[in-house]
């Protein structure tokens, strides 16, 4: 018998069907060692050695394996058939070296589908681990982490606040700042265009545009105002019009390749909006049950086999019509593929989405998949385009009208693919127009249009745009993309990726202090390098040897940086943001309040940064760095109308945010009563109404029928809130806090208290089904967010994952990652807690006057750095 490896126990679980009784499989569940996150895991001092550990969590998997080979002579490594899967086969040979002794076999297999086929044939050709692509796997984790480890902790220094930097992810943000940048640089300019509906003499109508006029061929901002379009309008509608041109040609539509896994995630972002993780999760899914052939693939081609299967099953579905004279050959673009050579693609031709019973966001991912790879394969669409040129006698305005009619589908009946904007076509259908006959004006309208800024990146278009810069690659597009929201240096807004202030400061950072390490050309050439070394034309250690070299030297060229020199270089770097211009021409860079000082950037002692003005402690005016639509600049002590007292009500910018005031700080009042503007409510938008509402929080709704006590409702530093005597009970909208009545303040108040008397436990969300151990998994709903239940563990669900699309195997994994994480035993804890208790007395008992304040606040700080340095390897990207 011989003992197969495989990372998942949903792939162990379909491999194990196909090969029976003579084989044990097993999974590893992923990576199996890791580089412990402390100094010297990757020593540049000594030829790049690298140490590594067996994870916690691994440890009884391993174990496992080992047990197994006890009574087996034969170890067969079938991870997935990439680099990282490369990876883990080599790992697990490395962690099971003492029980592969004398006379035991290790043998690495690969198949690009989960098939009875494609498992049986790739077990009859067994190969070695194959080192070369080991090796560009250890040359890009040792570059992320020298990186990750070193350059996180300078950010960190000299940039309070900041969380990490990554060898990809911090050149993937600067995509996104650079972006968002060129939006708020972005002028629109006005242009105007001149429609006309006009109907033919057989009574149908259509549209036409206006191209020339005055004899020459208008350009886009030859319209440039009301008054020229005015003109034109005129101009069109004092002469007569007829046909002077029919021009129809005909063109073709070919299909789109199939997919790799770029293409996939920006397809499945375009028609789902879903994410690039939880794409490659669903995809996974799939793979290991299957359904679809390897996941993280930077191929296009199909195997000659599944070309002619998906031609068999085009020609039954829509006839011979659809099916090509000869089979389509698609060319891959990359030049050295790290990942699985071929596209994704169904396993099986004929099974088609309603066939299978799938979970939903599997079931979208396998129809994109099987319609993609049918349509790849089909025959051309046949179109007819037509172009009508309508004109004056006089040659001084002509329109044009253009259209298509599909004569034949072809692939389009199957699949199109979506698009990225919004941007019309051709596609309108003309009713029939004969060249010389006159055309009937029904109605001349001109239309005001801007110039739009460029787009925000969505999931779909970044991996695209990271695509054609060669930056990451399959294997690392979802986690890069992740890792960056997870770190909030991004976050999405419908669909879109948003710099948050953090991930501006980073980039700015960087930019001016690194440039070279988020160039993109550097980052592409290093992928490349990397390319070749799994290609085996590169020495992966000569590689790390050159990288180490000049990346150190830049490390120790921002020793002797001052905090205030880097605050200075990202002030100017990021001026037009920071400060933009104001509608009166004023400098946007003179403080509001003063008039006097200049505003400018400052770090708060909590981390993170504000604007503040150079008069301070004179003058205390400070913002945010940024408010959206604009709410800083609105929010610059605008009176909004006085109280009944006579004070002034401002609406004011702080440091946390917009707020209003009553009237101004005195020596008799320093503090005038001032109200934060709660989540949601607009800075622009705010009246006086309003704003006095906030001032006289809490608002007293009457006194509790049970005890006469005083009931209020307030917003506090949770949210809104009934209170009554020291009880406080949330409310779920702050509208409700100026109109809730005592009936509905006593049923808040009373459902807090019998909460407090742990009543029957709320329902789930969702029942996910049964543990393997026993014991039901459930969804429920926490005060942080959704989360998995079963008997006491409880595992947070990732940031922006719906709780009703969670699947079992997946709670099985979270729950599993939870308990490894768990707590000491108690054992544990008895015995560390008093040892950890004795060693001040003993500190005490040898220097009675204690540390000095110098040493101890070095302690805290080489602590403090020693856990940074810690969190920064967790925040590596690997890719």
């Amino acid at each position: 018998m011989a003992v197969v490896v495989v990372e998942s126990p949903a792939k162990a679980k379909t491999i194990n069907k196909y090969l029976g009784s003579d084989f044990t499989v097993l999974a590893s569940y992923g990576h199996v060692r890791d580089l412990p996150p402390k100094d010297g895991s990757v020593d540049p001092d000594h030829d790049f050695g690298m140490t590594w550990e067996v994870a916690a969590e691994s440890r009884k998997h391993v174990r496992a394996i080992a047990e197994a080979l006890k009574s087996d002579d034969t170890l067969i490594l079938a991870t997935d058939p990439d680099r990282e899967g490369e990876a883990i086969s080599w790992h697990l040979k490395e962690a099971l070296a003492t029980s592969l002794k004398k006379g035991k076999t290790v043998r690495r297999v690969t198949f690009n589908a989960i098939t009875k086929s494609a498992v049986t044939e790739a077990m009859a050709r067994p190969r070695d681990v194959d080192m070369e692509l080991v090796e560009a796997y250890l040359a890009r984790r040792a570059l992320d982490y020298l990186v990750g480890f070193n350059l996180s902790p300078v950010l960190w220094r000299k940039l309070p606040g900041a969380k990490s930097a990554g060898r990809v992810q911090s050149v993937t943000l600067r995509l996104i700042v650079e972006r968002e940048l060129e939006i708020e640089a972005f002028r629109a300019r006005e242009y105007w265009t001149v429609t006309a509906l006009l109907r033919t003499p057989r009574g149908q109508d259509y549209q036409a545009r206006l191209t020339v006029l005055g004899g020459k061929k208008l350009d886009k901002y030859d319209l440039s105002s009301s008054a020229s379009a005015e003109l034109a309008v005129q101009a069109v509608t004092s002469r007569p019009l007829t046909v002077k041109r029919v021009e129809a040609k005909p063109a073709a539509r070919n299909p789109y390749p199939p997919f790799m896994t770029s293409t996939l995630q920006q397809e499945a972002s375009r028609k789902f909006g879903m994410g690039a993780k939880a794409c490659m999760s669903a995809a996974q899914r799939l793979y290991e049950a299957g359904h679809i052939t390897y996941m993280r693939t930077d191929g296009i081609d199909m195997a000659p086999e599944a070309v002619m299967a998906a031609r068999d099953e085009i020609r039954r579905r829509f006839g011979a019509d659809y099916v090509p004279d000869s089979p389509r050959m698609y060319k891959n673009k990359a030049k050295n593929a790290q990942e699985a050579h071929e596209c994704i693609r169904p396993t099986d031709m004929a099974a088609s989405p309603d066939k299978l019973h799938l979970e939903d966001d599997q079931r979208k991912i396998y129809e994109l998949v099987w319609k993609r790879t049918l349509a790849s394969q089909m025959s051309a669409a046949r179109l007819e385009r037509t172009t009508v040129d309508v004109g004056s006698a006089d040659g001084d305005v002509e329109l044009r009208a253009t259209g298509q009619v599909v004569l034949f589908d072809g692939f389009l009946k199957v699949y199109d693919e979506g698009r990225d904007d919004d941007e019309g076509d051709d596609s309108a259908r003309l009713p029939q127009i004969m060249e010389g006959e006159p055309a009937e004006k029904r109605a001349i309208t001109p239309e005001q249009h801007f110039t739009q800024p460029p787009a925000r990146y969505t999931e779909a278009t970044l991996v695209k745009r990271m695509e054609e810069l060669g930056i990451g690659r399959p294997s690392t597009y979802a986690s890069i993309v992740t890792t960056i929201q997870d770190r909030d240096y991004v976050r999405k807004e419908k669909n879109r990726l948003i710099p948050e202030d953090k991930g501006r400061l980073v980039t700015a950072f960087l930019t001016n202090f690194f440039r070279r390490y988020v160039e993109y050309d550097f980052t592409a050439d290093l992928e490349n390098e990397l390319d070749e070394i799994s290609a085996g034309e590169r020495n992966y250690k000569d590689v790390l040897a050159r990288f180490w070299r000049d990346f150190t030297a830049a490390i120790a060229e921002t020793a002797e940086l001052r905090i205030g020199e880097v605050l200075e270089k990202i002030d100017d770097f990021l001026a037009p943001h920071l400060y933009p211009a104001r509608a009166d021409g004023s400098d946007p860079r003179l403080c509001p309040t003063c008039g006097k000082g200049r505003l400018n950037l400052k770090t708060a002692r909590s981390g993170g940064a504000f604007i503040g003005c150079s008069n301070y402690p004179d003058c205390r005016y400070t913002r945010p760095i940024s408010a959206p639509n604009g709410e800083a600049a609105a929010a610059d002590g605008r009176v909004l109308g006085q109280d009944g007292a006579g004070n002034d009500i401002t609406l004011r910018a702080g440091r946390f945010g917009p707020y209003v005031q009553r009237g101004e700080a005195t020596e008799a009042d320093p503090k005038p009563d001032r109200a934060s503007l709660p989540k949601g409510w607009g800075a622009d938008g705010l009246g006086l109404e309003r704003a006095l509402m906030l001032l006289d929080l809490p608002r007293p709704i009457g006194p509790h029928p049970a005890d006469g006590a005083l009931v209020e409702a307030g917003i506090g530093r949770y949210g809104p809130y009934v209170k009554h005597n020291a009880t406080y009970a949330n409310l779920p909208e702050v509208e409700e806090v100026f109109t809730i009545g005592m009936n509905r303040a006593v049923e808040v108040l009373a459902q807090k208290a019998t909460r407090g008397a742990r009543a029957a436990a709320p329902a789930p969300l969702k029942e996910l089904g049964q543990h393997p151990d026993g014991g039901a998994i459930q969804v429920m709903a926490g005060r942080y967010g959704p989360y998995v239940k079963w008997e006491k563990v409880n595992a947070t669900l990732p940031k922006g994952r719906e709780p009703d699309s969670l699947t079992l195997d997946e709670a099985l994994a979270l729950i599993a990652e939870k308990a490894a994480k768990g707590p000491k035993s108690r054992s544990a804890r008895a015995t560390s807690g008093p040892a950890k208790a004795k060693a001040p007395a003993k500190a005490k008992a040898a220097r009675p006057k204690g540390p000095s304040k110098a040493t101890t606040k070095a302690t805290a700080s080489r602590a403090a750095a020693k856990r940074v340095r810690a969190e920064a390897v967790d925040d590596i990207i690997e890719g």
